[in-house]
């Protein structure tokens, strides 16, 4: 279910998913809910384009760390692409 980010307190959140389609965050909220998944969605900028950089607003999905597996797992059997923020420096 979708809830306000004070009602996951002092914990921080993982990062899963960025929609940068409307749709696509519509989407992805009925599929969260339906699974029964806490997450808080954030509006924010991000960057688009390889040779014309162009800022966007994308929906950016968070959940706790500890139904992440799980939310992953459930968006990849519908589909969508989970975020990966690449490989560690």
């Amino acid at each position: 279910m979708r809830r306000e980010p004070d009602f996951f307190g002092d914990q921080e959140l993982v990062l899963v998913f960025v929609a940068r389609r409307l749709k696509h965050a519509l989407a992805v909220e009925k599929i969260l809910d339906g699974a029964a998944v806490d997450y808080a969605v954030e509006t924010a900028p991000y960057q688009s384009g390889l040779l014309f950089r162009t800022t966007k607003i994308g929906a950016f999905f968070y959940v706790m760390p500890q139904e992440e597996g799980r939310t992953r797992t459930i968006l990849l059997e519908r589909r969508y692409k989970p975020y990966d923020a690449g490989p560690s420096r």
